[in-house]
């Protein structure tokens, strides 16, 4: 009979190494030997243990970051109400005179505002606490030209994305709906990288009664689908442009299909014919400010 132990190989060996490695950390254990290592037997970096953020004050949210912060303390129609900032950041802020900020400041160390946000939060060493933002109507659209609709996206960092490309490429504003679509937040905001501040956001209880509205406002709404009937390029018209984009996944509700001028799809050569909603959304409205740009110029 053959000794098992001895008929082992160096990679047999490795294998059971790998093996009790995770018998060993889903235990919690912490004892020598191959805990915490890698397979090439080189240590890990330990992990910092994730924190639970302290409760947010009523009727408040927090935002954190360089861009998301500098930004809110440029916007006028930002209330806020608290600041905790470490040297460091103070001075990549350029805050002059903290004095004469209108609001509380604390001068604190980096875990202090782990502590608030969560450890797991990049804050870069700035956090504020301060109001949302009040959503506009449908009337403030008096003079965009080009828009962008959500269709209950909900993941915060696509929606973070997606506003900054949207002012970026000179987006009137961007609607959401009241439902199924991310609060104001401070992952939301990171993600905005500042855009939060910069573009009208608007709330609507019923889509397609919004997009209807659209209609009356002179505004074509095009449709992104990956099996859409026409090109995206086919279905624009000079004026005023409502670009409408789905949830991950699922995509246009059915209700949201029928209302929409067009069903569009984004023109793609390649094996992989869909994209993430918020890359898809930086690509059509590269496309519908040219368009936009180019009929202005020929006018």
């Amino acid at each position: 009979m053959t000794d098992q132990k001895s008929s082992r190989t160096p990679k047999d060996t490795h294998y059971a190494n790998l093996r009790r490695q995770f018998r060993d950390q889903k235990a919690g254990s912490v004892g020598k030997g191959p805990v915490g290592k890698g397979p090439a037997g080189k240590p890990q970096r330990p992990q910092r243990p994730a924190t639970d953020a302290t409760p947010v004050p009523e009727g408040l949210i927090r935002l954190y970051g360089l861009h998301t912060v500098r930004a809110a303390l440029d916007n006028p129609a930002r209330q806020i109400r608290r600041m905790l900032v470490t040297r460091n950041a103070l001075d990549r802020l350029e805050i002059a005179d903290v004095g004469a900020l209108p609001f509380a400041v604390e001068i604190v160390e980096p875990r202090a505002i782990d502590r608030e946000t969560g450890s797991e939060a990049v804050h870069q060493g700035v956090m504020i606490e301060a109001r949302p933002l009040k959503t506009h109507s449908l009337k403030a659209l008096q003079d965009s030209s080009l828009l962008l609709i959500l269709d209950q996206v909900t993941d915060p960092h696509n929606v973070g994305a997606i506003m900054r490309s949207a002012v970026a490429f000179g987006a009137g504003a961007i609607i959401t709906t009241a439902r199924h679509s991310p609060q104001e937040s401070g992952v939301l905001a990171k993600a905005a990288s500042g855009a939060l501040e910069l573009i009208p956001h608007i709330e609507v209880r019923n889509l397609a009664d919004a997009i209807g509205e659209l209609h009356d406002l002179g505004f074509v709404t095009i449709g992104l689908d990956s099996e859409g009937p026409l090109e995206l390029e086919q279905t624009m018209t000079p004026g005023r442009i409502a670009l409408v984009l789905g949830a991950e996944g699922k995509g246009l509700r059915q209700k949201t299909r029928e209302t929409v001028s067009h069903l569009a799809r984004l023109d793609m050569p390649g094996a992989i014919k869909s994209l993430n909603v918020s890359n898809a959304a930086a690509i059509s409205l590269y496309a519908a400010q040219r368009f936009l740009a180019a009929g202005s110029q020929a006018a």
